[in-house]
């Protein structure tokens, strides 16, 4: 370890393999910066379990990143953003703390001119009004539409990208969302970046809010003002931790990081 405090790694974390397109962003955002990643993948989905159960997994993947030096916390996963948000920060400390829904929703206040916001996201996130809460506490008037796609996320780890049942269900899904003239998308759940191309072509002329992209530009700005950015001139380290290597792990997350997943080791927690 140098001496050099900014060289600590940015924690991220996640129920499973989605957060990794937050990491993706965040090393073509941040370059210089050494990454700990946590997927939770032996728990997932943490959509259908109560607060409670999330809280508790929440609190030992915080303690587990804690006890890797991370100098900042990432939460990647927009279930555990909605229900555990608060949990995170009280157990962080002064770290900065960045979490999905809240960067995806202040991209989509500035990207919308009509006020008309849509959000897809999973089944939890969308009962969880999380987006809705957060675009309002900043912006009362703004109408929030949410749909969820339930499906989106298997069809996403089966790799089906550009087929025609995924189009077919992203259209089925956009219909009540693209009848109330929403100007502005998010992206609400880390396997939706992925579909970012075909459901740009079902919805035209609507701007996308990548909430993995919106979430590593709020990254670097906190590590900015917290004087944290890490500036030594040296090939970054990633690590990633998770708590299941299930089949077909390896080629789901290389498929989200977009590059080989080295450094890969098993982590039980509960």
């Amino acid at each position: 370890m140098s001496n050099n405090h900014n060289d600590r790694p940015i924690g991220v974390f996640d129920s499973g393999v989605g957060g990794l397109t937050v990491v993706r962003a965040l090393m073509e955002r941040l370059p210089l910066e050494n990454i700990v990643y946590f997927g939770d993948t032996a728990r997932v989905p943490y959509g259908v379990k109560s607060r409670t159960t999330i809280e508790t997994y929440t609190q030992q993947i915080v303690q587990f990143l804690l006890q890797q030096d991370v100098k900042a916390m990432v939460i990647a996963c927009n279930t555990i953003a909605a229900v555990a948000a608060d949990k995170v920060k009280n157990m962080a400390g002064n770290m900065p703390v960045l979490d999905v829904i809240n960067a995806g929703a202040n991209a989509a206040l500035n990207a919308t001119k009509t006020g008309k916001i849509g959000v897809i996201a999973t089944s939890t996130t969308v009962n969880s009004n999380a987006y809705a809460r957060a675009i309002h506490a900043q912006s009362a008037q703004t109408r929030v539409v949410s749909q969820a796609c339930p499906l989106l996320v298997p069809l996403v780890e089966e790799g089906w990208l550009d087929h025609e049942v995924t189009r077919l269900t992203c259209k089925e899904y956009l219909k009540p969302i693209l009848s109330e003239h929403v100007d502005t998308l998010v992206l609400g759940c880390t396997h939706y970046p992925l579909l970012k191309p075909l459901i740009a072509e079902e919805a035209p002329n609507i701007t996308l809010v990548d909430s993995a992209i919106t979430t590593a530009e709020d990254t670097a700005q906190a590590l900015l003002s917290a004087r944290l950015l890490n500036t030594e001139q040296k090939e970054a380290d990633y690590r990633f931790f998770v708590s299941d290597i299930p089949l077909r792990f390896q080629t789901i997350g290389e498929r989200f990081l977009g590059r080989s997943l080295e450094q890969l080791e098993m982590m039980n927690l509960g």
